[in-house]
C-alpha cells in the first residue's frame, strides 16, 4: 500500500512537473503551481534571477520549491494524505508569496520523488524513456542538525537520457565573528576525500571585495546605491582566508548611479535634468519648470549676453562663458587633480551653446518666449552676427545661418517651439561636451560615437542616448578619481561600456564587468575583510565531479533564513563586539546517484 502510494505521489510530481516545463517553454509561468496541499512549484529561468546562484552555477532552467503561502500547518506529510488524491495540479492566484521554506524532511521527500521520475529504470511509473527534467531545488527551514537550507537535484546525461543524479545539500550558519570555528583547509580536503573516496582532490579559491569603502569614499556611493568591487579566482588555496595571490584572475564590478553632488561632473548632470524636464514637457505638454533662481534671472542674463555681443561684435569672436567656467572652478575646487586634468569645461562654446547656459534657469514658459524673443529680434536688426559651430542643426542655428543673408523666416513662438528650440540648445551643447571627453582622452573615435550623437533619430531618443552618455562618462571618470585607473584600464572599459548601451536601454543597475590584474586594486583590499570568501574542493572529471564548497559572506546567503523556528541565521556575536566583521557560513556538499 505505502508503495503504491509512493508510485502515485511520483506519478503525480512527474507529471506537474513536466506540464510546467512545457508551458514554460514560450514563456516563464507567471504563477507557481500547487502540488498537493504545501507545495509551490516556480519555474526560474532566462532574466529571472537564481535564488540559488550564490552556491550553484548551473545556468538552466531550474525548479523552486517551497511551502505554499496559503498553508499555515505543519509541513509534515502524513501517508493518507495521499489517499485524498490531491495530485491534479491547480495554478495559484497571484499573489506576493515571500520565501517560505519547507521542513527538510519534507523537502527530502519530495527530492526523492523527483529521483524516481528520472530514474530511467522506474518502469513502475509507465515511462521507460523519462524525459530530462530540469534541476529541482527545494527551500529547507533548517530545522536539523545541519542547518540545512536547500536541498538541490540535478540531472546527469548522456544525449537524451538520464544516467544520474548530483544531489546537493547547503547548509547555513551565524551570523559570527569568531573566526576560531572555522574548519582548517586540511580538515575540509580530508572529508571531501573520505566521502566521495578520492585520492587526489583540486582547489579552486574566490573572493570578493568591495573597493568603494577601501577607497575611503563609501558615504559617498553607499547612499546612492552604487558599488564597485573585485572579483578574484585562483587555483591552489592553501589556507582558510588567505589573501588572494597576485597571479589570480579578477574582474572589476562597476553599479554607478548618477547624480552624486560631491562628483566633478555634477553640474553637467544638473545640465542633463533640466534636458530631460524639457523632453518630458515636449512629449506631455506639462513642463515642471525648477524653481527661480536666487541669484540672475535667466532673461536678465540673456540681456546682459546679448549687449555684451552687440559691443564686442565680431562674427569670428569665441566668446569665453565666463561666469560658468568660474562656477566650475568653485564646485571642482576639492576634486582631485587627475580629474580636473582630464574632465574642465571646453574652451569653444559657441553662440548657441553660450545661450543655453544662460537660459538652463529659465523658471517659467513666458520666460522661456521673453528670452527668445529678445536674440529673435537681435538677429533680425542684425544687431548679433553669432559664430556657431559648422554643422549645427537647431532651428536657432538655422535662423542664425539666415541671418548672415539678410533674411529670416518669420518664428511663431507658441506652443511647444519654444522648449523644442531650447531642447535642441541643450542636446548639441551636452553631445559636444561628451564627445570633447572621450575623444580628448582617446577612449573613442567619432565613428564610434556615432551612435549616441545621431540626429536621425526622434528628440525623445536622442535625449535617451545623451543619458548614456552621461552614465558612461560618470562610470570614467569615478575610475579615474577612486581608483586611479589609466588609459590602458579606461579604454577597454570603455568599449565594453558603448556595446552595452548600443543594444540596450539605459540602467545605472546594471553591473558592468572589466577582467583586471589584482596589482591594479590590491593596495585598496589588502588590508581589508572580503564580502565573500569561497574554497571550492574537487575531485573527479567530466561528469563524474564532485565538489564541497565552503563560503564566509557578509550577507545572508539565502532569503528565507529569518522564517519562525529557523535553526540559522541566527543575531549573534563573540563577546558583544560589534567591531569584528560577522560572516554567515555556508556549506555545500554534493553527491552523485548513479541510475546505469
Amino acid at each position: 500500500m505505502a508503495a503504491e502510494r509512493r508510485r502515485r505521489a511520483g506519478g503525480g510530481l512527474g507529471g506537474l512537473l513536466l506540464r510546467i516545463r512545457e508551458e514554460g517553454k514560450d514563456s516563464i509561468p507567471e504563477h507557481p503551481y500547487l502540488y498537493e496541499t504545501d507545495v509551490e512549484i516556480s519555474l526560474v529561468a532566462g532574466s529571472y534571477k537564481s535564488p540559488v546562484e550564490k552556491f550553484w552555477n548551473g545556468s538552466s532552467a531550474m525548479y523552486i520549491l517551497q511551502k505554499a503561502t496559503h498553508n499555515e500547518e505543519s509541513d509534515s506529510l502524513e501517508e493518507s494524505r495521499a489517499d485524498d488524491a490531491v495530485y491534479a495540479s491547480e495554478v495559484l492566484p497571484k499573489q506576493n508569496p515571500g520565501a517560505l521554506a519547507l521542513s527538510v524532511g519534507r523537502a527530502k521527500q519530495l527530492i526523492s520523488l523527483y529521483t524516481m521520475v528520472q530514474n530511467p529504470n522506474m518502469t513502475s511509473l509507465g515511462t521507460s524513456d523519462p524525459v530530462v527534467l530540469p534541476p529541482l531545488w527545494a527551500r529547507c527551514d533548517g530545522s536539523d542538525p545541519q542547518h540545512t537550507c536547500w536541498i538541490g537535484a540535478e540531472p546527469l546525461k548522456a544525449g537524451n537520457k538520464v544516467t544520474g543524479l548530483n544531489i546537493y545539500l547547503v547548509s547555513c550558519d551565524g551570523p559570527t565573528a569568531d573566526k576560531t570555528c572555522f574548519p582548517k583547509l586540511e580538515e575540509l580536503k580530508m572529508e571531501h576525500k573520505i566521502r566521495h573516496h578520492s585520492s587526489v582532490v583540486t582547489t579552486k579559491g574566490f573572493a570578493q571585495y568591495e573597493l568603494v569603502g577601501a577607497a575611503a569614499i563609501e558615504d559617498t556611493i553607499a547612499e546612492s546605491g552604487s558599488s564597485i568591487s573585485v572579483d578574484i579566482t585562483w587555483n591552489g588555496v592553501e589556507k582558510i582566508l588567505e589573501t588572494p595571490p597576485l597571479i589570480s584572475a579578477a574582474t572589476l564590478n562597476i553599479a554607478l548611479e548618477s547624480g552624486d553632488p560631491r562628483s566633478p561632473v555634477f553640474q553637467l548632470y544638473r545640465e542633463l535634468q533640466f534636458l530631460l524636464v524639457l523632453a518630458e514637457g515636449l512629449k506631455t505638454d506639462v513642463t515642471e519648470w525648477p524653481e527661480p533662481s536666487e541669484s540672475e534671472s535667466a532673461l536678465k542674463l540673456v540681456q546682459e549676453f546679448l549687449t555684451d555681443l552687440k559691443k564686442k561684435l565680431d562674427g569670428d569672436y569665441i566668446f569665453e562663458n565666463k561666469n560658468e567656467t568660474e562656477k566650475i572652478k568653485s564646485d571642482t575646487a576639492a576634486v582631485d587633480s587627475c580629474i580636473k586634468a582630464i574632465f574642465g569645461e571646453r574652451g569653444d562654446l559657441d553662440f548657441t551653446e553660450q545661450l543655453w547656459c544662460k537660459m538652463k534657469t529659465v523658471s517659467s514658459h513666458q520666460e522661456l518666449i521673453d528670452c527668445f524673443t529678445l536674440v529673435i529680434k537681435s538677429l533680425e536688426r542684425g544687431e548679433i552676427q553669432p559664430w556657431i559651430h559648422q554643422g549645427s542643426s537647431s532651428f536657432l542655428s538655422q535662423l542664425i545661418q539666415q541671418s548672415y543673408h539678410g533674411k529670416m523666416e518669420d518664428v511663431s513662438l507658441s506652443d511647444i517651439t519654444p522648449i523644442q528650440m531650447l531642447l535642441e540648445l541643450g542636446l548639441e551643447k551636452l553631445k559636444k561636451d561628451y564627445v570633447s571627453f572621450f575623444i580628448g582622452q582617446e577612449l573613442a573615435t567619432v565613428t564610434y560615437l556615432d551612435y549616441f550623437i545621431s540626429t536621425s533619430v526622434n528628440l525623445q531618443e536622442q535625449v535617451h542616448r545623451v543619458q548614456k552618455l552621461h552614465h558612461m562618462l560618470e562610470i570614467m571618470v569615478s575610475c579615474t578619481g577612486l581608483l586611479q585607473f589609466r588609459h590602458e584600464n579606461l579604454f577597454p572599459l570603455t568599449q565594453i561600456c558603448m556595446k552595452y548601451y548600443k543594444e540596450n536601454p539605459l540602467n545605472e543597475k546594471h553591473v558592468f564587468q572589466l577582467p583586471i590584474r589584482p596589482a591594479l586594486v590590491k593596495k585598496f583590499y589588502e588590508h581589508d575583510n572580503p564580502e565573500v570568501w569561497k574554497v571550492e574542493i574537487s575531485s573527479g572529471h567530466g561528469q563524474k565531479e564532485v565538489k564541497t564548497t565552503w563560503q564566509v559572506s557578509t550577507n545572508a546567503p539565502v532569503e528565507h533564513g529569518t522564517s519562525n523556528n529557523s535553526g540559522f541565521l541566527s543575531d549573534s556575536t563573540v563577546n558583544g563586539s560589534s567591531e569584528e566583521r560577522l560572516y554567515f557560513i555556508t556549506m555545500t556538499q554534493c553527491s552523485q546517484l548513479q541510475f546505469t
